[in-house]
């Protein structure tokens, strides 16, 4: 599964973008096309704890002392159990292990506590799949190794409903509730509804639905409908940035015409494909497809946050993510401030379209153009030489 979630870290200061030196057109609004809705999920968290059972670097470096409070709890065979799953799930295709079941439980109120992922899981035919085998994240292979895994997957569920993760969760989340009501508040005062719908020319549901997590980072997840999930201590302009990202995916017709052509260009590109092949798998995007839906979602939510006026300066942002791999992305940003996209708007589709059919994602056009964004020498893009 070629999983859209976002990676947060240090990246989540505020700084107003510098390229190239414009105003912001719009900041925050108190009436808008967008209702937010925020909630907290116990099993959800237990899905996101995985990651940090499973003992991967990206996960323990936040919650490893609780990954490693809580273990104790677990017998040694369940706990190899997490590890190997999780590895697994790489190997095998399905992808990162957590953040892809969210995307299976994320309906009908199945996240609710452990014992509703159990159920859900035990009857995966009815409660799962019918709303799965709608969604845009239908993937039959993947279906088939969530059903394959399911009986390991239960008996894991179950040890950690039997060590009492949801006690164990309460009692590093005593302010949780109180954090769902402030985010609430506060997000009361973005539109961001309003302006996906301007730059991708798409109509979208005016409800965003945000799961705030414990056991969350480094995550922002996308799941079925418009809901994603964070951590519950990402600061406001976070969680709109995320909104921002998450809710466009995918930008486009994965299988039409204007992706089909833009990645045919692309894969004549030696760095592009370079970066596709050779950065660091735990970023995810390991095919030029998955690239190209992020890039141009990250692309587009740069311009959407500029807009709020909780942009981002992109060269910092990109330099920061993911080991600088963004290259892409740095391009069409830059390509649609060149067309002045927010001030202009209308089918982010079309517009791909006419820049592929210009020349303007061949790499003479798109490395120049990434270079300013990126304040890198045309030739240093990528890889960055801290990150060699």
């Amino acid at each position: 599964m070629q999983r859209r979630h976002l990676l947060l870290g240090g990246a989540a200061a505020l700084a107003l973008s510098s390229f190239p030196n414009r105003r912001a057109l719009a900041t925050t609004q108190a009436q808008g096309a967008t209702q937010w809705k925020v909630r907290s999920s116990i099993g959800a968290d237990a899905i996101a704890f995985l990651g940090p059972l499973a003992g991967g670097a990206l996960y323990t470096r936040f919650y490893g002392e609780d990954a490693t409070a809580f273990a104790a709890r677990l017998s040694p065979e369940i706990r190899t159990s997490i590890a190997d799953l999780w590895t697994r799930a790489t190997a095998q295709g399905f992808g990162l292990l957590g953040p892809n079941l969210q995307v299976l439980f994320s309906t009908d109120g199945n996240d609710a506590d452990i014992g509703a992922l159990r159920i859900a899981l035990q009857n995966r035919e009815q409660a799962i799949l019918p709303r799965y085998r709608q969604s845009n994240y239908w993937s039959e292979s993947d279906w088939a190794w969530f059903s394959q895994n399911a009986s390991q997957l239960d008996q894991i569920f179950a040890a950690m409903e039997v060590a009492d993760f949801t006690g164990f969760r309460s009692e590093r989340t005593a302010h949780l509730q109180a954090r769902v009501a402030e985010i609430q508040r506060d997000l009361s005062r973005f539109d961001v509804i309003t302006w996906q719908e301007k730059l991708t020319g798409r109509r979208f549901d005016p409800v965003i639905e945000v799961v705030l997590l414990h056991f969350a980072k480094p995550h922002g997840i996308k799941v079925q409908g418009q809901t994603f999930l964070q951590s519950a201590d990402y600061d406001t302009p976070t969680t709109v940035r995320i909104a921002a990202h998450e809710m466009l995916h995918p930008p486009f017709d994965e299988k039409g015409p204007a992706a089909q052509a833009a990645l045919e260009v692309l894969r004549r590109d030696a760095l592009i494909m370079k970066i596709v092949t050779e950065h660091d798998p735990q970023w995810g995007y390991t095919t030029l497809e998955g690239m190209l839906n992020e890039d141009l979602v990250q692309a587009l939510d740069q311009l959407i946050s500029e807009a709020l006026g909780i942009g981002r300066n992109p060269a910092d942002r990109w330099r920061k993510a993911d080991d600088g791999m963004h290259v892409l992305a740095a391009g069409l940003y830059g390509l649609l401030r060149q067309d002045r996209w927010v001030e202009q708007g209308g089918s982010i589709e079309n517009w791909l379209t006419v820049a592929t059919q210009a020349g303007r994602l061949a790499p003479s056009v798109l490395h120049s153009v990434a270079s300013r964004v990126l304040e890198r020498p045309v030739d240093r893009l990528w890889p960055l030489e801290e990150a060699r």
